[in-house]
């Protein structure tokens, strides 16, 4: 009985000390946020080195802006050659690549560029958050990269530079469009939430279709909005038509109809022709060089909500 209650006390005193230094213990510190602002964020769009000169023609011409300087780089971590150039238009920037070399794996398949920060803290921050980096650190002629894969095998890249760049903020931000499974959506709309300290905006079981080229069916469509910018969670049965997922982001613009007149002047193909679908006019285009992205135009009480009016 006496060996009982000692075993007994000396749990009733362990518990305590177990309790007591959680009870005092300092909320954990909120991570550091380590996006900048979606104008220093990217698309990037590899182009055979042919094509090049065509798509900034085209692509510009589009939506307008200006090309930084060509340069001739290597811009991954093993021995690789290509142009670079940076296109800014008032309605979403390309990275823009045209390798002279074979592109190492697994450069390509990364979707878009964020600019971070603080690299290592972002990484370190990405992990906490679920994804995989499956590029370690490596420097670049303007700083410091790295690739990510978050849960649905969404790959991103993400960038430090060595000096503070200074873009002027876009006239309106483009969405990040991304396809991922009804298996993966959870966790990946979960882990990204966690890195960009996002929010949903909204989150559509049954969006129409006719937004993925099914006008027959639903799918489940999440809108996340965060420092990054944009994003559009496209959950899908993965039965999808041409070009639809091929799409990497959706430009917004003012005038569908004259945007789409200026794409198709300057050597660009309309690959979906304009369809309505709760509040948006939206259009799929293919510039030159193979680049395929979602155009659209918000109605005018959609575009007042957007701006906060």
């Amino acid at each position: 009985m006496k060996l009982t209650r000692s075993i007994l006390l000396w749990g009733a005193v362990v518990a305590v000390a177990a309790v007591g230094p959680a009870v005092a213990k300092e909320p954990a510190k909120k991570d550091t946020l380590v996006a900048v602002a979606p104008q220093y964020d990217t698309t990037h769009v590899y182009v055979a080195p042919e094509d090049v000169d065509k798509f900034v023609s085209s692509f510009l011409a589009t939506f307008g802006g200006k090309s930084t300087k060509q340069v001739v780089a290597t811009v991954t971590p093993t021995s690789s050659s290509t142009t670079s150039q940076l296109l800014q238009t008032p309605v979403g920037t390309v990275s823009l690549f045209g390798f002279k070399t074979l592109i190492p794996y697994p450069f390509g398949a990364e979707r878009n560029g964020y600019l971070v920060t603080d690299i290592d803290v972002a990484i370190r921050q990405a992990r906490a958050a679920g994804a995989d980096v499956i590029v370690s650190t490596f420097p670049d002629p303007i700083g410091r990269d790295a690739v990510i894969q978050w849960p649905g095998g969404v790959n991103l890249q993400i960038y430090w530079h060595t000096t503070k760049p200074d873009y002027a903020a876009f006239e309106h931000v483009p969405e990040n469009r991304v396809y991922v499974s009804a298996d993966r959506a959870a966790a990946f709309t979960r882990s990204f939430l966690a890195f960009s300290h996002g929010k949903v905006v909204s989150d559509e079981a049954k969006a129409p279709g006719v937004e993925i080229g099914r006008p027959d069916a639903t799918f489940r469509r999440i809108r996340i909005e965060s420092a990054f910018g944009k994003m559009a969670v496209l959950v899908t049965d993965g039965h999808l038509p041409y070009p639809y997922g091929r799409e990497t982001t959706g430009y917004e613009v003012a005038d569908l109809t004259a945007t789409l007149a200026k794409a198709k002047e300057s050597g660009a193909t309309v690959l979906v022709e304009p369809y309505t679908s709760e509040g948006r006019s939206a259009a799929i285009v293919m510039f030159p060089g193979g680049y395929i992205a979602e155009v659209h135009s918000l109605a005018q009480k959609s575009a007042a909500q957007a701006s906060g009016k």
